[in-house]
């Protein structure tokens, strides 16, 4: 995996850069503002981009926009401070496929990284579930086009139903929770959670976590603070 990091502060920039080669992860390019981010997004083809919003220049939600214009194919992750829910919408309709914040740890950073490669678009805890609950609010979908949850995906799926364990596993995941930490919770293995997703899409007739969690907001499996 090679990855473009983006963020106006140069201590941010080299603790990431020494955080994610340590990890066998390399770093293609780094850049200290969104014009760059999008100069550097075309020559160097990144896997990934972790983008912050807050810069000079061009602020990263701009340069996401700008760069999924050209780029359609690219994987932008935000990588910020912010919490607040404009940001986070705002940042799903320029194009991001992710949102995490900066509060997270390595080992979150890292299996994020992971579900990107793996095709599922990463967000902190709780994140998932405020776009689910925009997304019945409104019945408009604000994940990006890479990862948008159909319209008759959250219908209850036929032909299939869970237990309680995967009922309990589908609510930690749909309230932002890792396999790592539902793992925790449950006293078992991110491997056994990992399983119990499968198992759960295998059921329901979905085809990834976001179609599954889009299930959860249906049947009102969602956080009641979100």
């Amino acid at each position: 995996m090679k990855v473009l990091l983006v963020d106006d502060n140069r201590l941010m920039l080299e603790g990431l850069q020494n955080l994610l080669e340590a990890h066998d992860i390399e770093v293609a390019g780094v850049a200290s503002d969104g014009r760059q981010s999008i100069d550097l997004a075309l020559k160097l083809q990144a896997d990934v981009i972790l983008m912050d919003i807050r810069m000079p220049v061009c602020d990263g939600l701009a340069a996401t926009r700008l760069i999924k214009a050209q780029m359609p194919e690219a994987r932008i992750i935000i990588l910020t401070t912010s919490t607040e829910d404009e940001d986070l919408f705002e940042a799903i309709k320029s194009g991001a496929s992710g949102y995490l914040l900066k509060s997270m740890d390595t080992d979150g950073l890292i299996e994020a990284l992971e579900q990107v490669q793996q095709g599922t678009p990463p967000f902190s805890p709780g994140l998932a579930a405020k776009i689910l609950s925009e997304f019945a609010r409104t019945g408009n979908p604000k994940e990006p086009a890479s990862s948008q949850i159909p319209a008759e995906t959250v219908k209850p799926a036929s032909g299939g139903t869970l237990n309680s364990r995967q009922i309990e596993v589908l609510k930690m995941v749909a309230d932002g929770l890792s396999y790592k930490e539902v793992g925790a919770r449950l006293y078992l293995s991110p491997r056994t959670i990992k399983y119990h997703m499968a198992e759960i899409m295998n059921r329901l007739h979905l085809e990834n976590r976001a179609q599954a969690l889009a299930y959860a907001g249906q049947m009102g499996w969602l956080p009641k603070n979100t």
